[in-house]
């Protein structure tokens, strides 16, 4: 029995839904906008989390009150079906919301629907490389998620291989615009070898690139490129970890069927998150803490995310408290 099939016949009573707006400043300059969806029904209220980074299709979302067609007596799988022609991004948000909804109606927590039982959620932060030490000083156990470029000085690799607080470097070389890193064969290979236990992430593959990470290629990971099995099956060689960030899958469906797959393969998982501001960060915590707990899981709590270190905040591992819904 796959992990779907555990829920996706639970019922799901949609009588009414509202989209709430939600904005945090993530650096100096730059505001993060949002969008929440909540679904009502008997009683009981799903949410889930639009995580688009571009602002105008988040106001545009948010003009759409009352325009979705999602009202009615649905299972999970049925709304999911309705849901096909959305964005990935959208569909989560749908979905999710779903998802918690139908399960707060059957008064189920995530892990007791699918058999699994949330466990302490080790989590890294990931941060500019300037803020580091002043996250170190606050949490001397903390763990990293960085991501290197040619501003990396030698004093600073130094440094920070000296310190052993990275777990992974992420070369950003699968994403595309602003997002995105070229191929660097010399910093790959710098990097690769002064982080000698860390996984590398989305590097560019390149014959150059390809020949600098060929002794490291056991470390290498995918991220962004990673939206349902296929994706794995068509990559040029299969990977020991992945990085799995459940809204780049869109569905519930594609995202358990991911997970079943990697166990099956024996393939490792670390989470990832799309700086979620709402009820999505509680969610790839969850799902951390279910398939992954003990590994480098990019979904620090909120707090994390402050343009400069702050004291004061939970530290990892996270204890999870269990509830009905998709929520923890």
């Amino acid at each position: 029995m796959s992990t779907y099939d555990h829920v996706k016949d639970l019922p799901l009573e949609i009588e009414s839904y509202d989209l709430e707006p939600l904005e945090q400043e993530v650096a100096r300059g730059f505001t993060l906008r949002r969008t929440v969806v909540v679904l009502r029904g008997g009683g009981e209220e799903g949410r889930g989390e639009e995580v688009d980074y571009n602002p105008t299709i988040q106001q545009e979302f948010q003009a759409r009150r009352g325009e979705l067609p999602v009202a009615g007596a649905h299972t999970l799988d049925s709304f999911s079906l309705l849901q096909s022609g959305q964005t990935e991004y959208r569909r989560w948000a749908l979905e999710s919301a779903a998802l918690d909804l139908a399960l707060r109606q059957a008064g189920l927590p995530l892990g007791e629907a699918i058999g699994r039982t949330p466990k302490p959620l080790r989590f890294v932060v990931s941060t500019r490389i300037a803020n580091v030490a002043g996250w170190c000083a606050l949490y001397p156990d903390v763990r990293f998620k960085l991501d290197p470029d040619r501003d990396w000085t030698d004093d600073i690799v130094a440094q920070l291989s000296d310190a052993g607080v990275v777990d992974t470097v992420d070369f950003k070389g699968i994403y595309r615009g602003d997002f995105g890193n070229p191929p660097d064969a010399e910093l790959y290979a710098r990097i690769a070898a002064a982080f000698p236990d860390a996984w590398i992430e989305d590097p560019a593959l390149t014959r150059d690139t390809s020949r600098a990470l060929e002794p490291h290629r056991d470390r290498i990971t995918w991220d962004a490129g990673i939206h349902e099995w296929s994706d794995v099956e068509v990559l040029p060689f299969r990977p020991r970890c992945l990085n799995s960030k459940p809204s780049r899958f869109g569905s519930v469906r594609r995202l358990f069927d991911f997970y079943d797959a990697c166990d099956r393969e024996g393939i490792a998982l670390y989470g990832g998150g799309q700086f979620e501001l709402g009820a999505g960060r509680a969610q790839i915590q969850l799902l951390a803490s279910l398939f992954h707990p003990d590994a480098p899981n990019d979904v620090a709590p909120a707090g994390y995310n402050a343009s400069e270190p702050v004291a004061g905040l939970p530290v990892s591992p996270l204890e999870l408290t269990p509830q009905a819904g998709f929520r923890s």
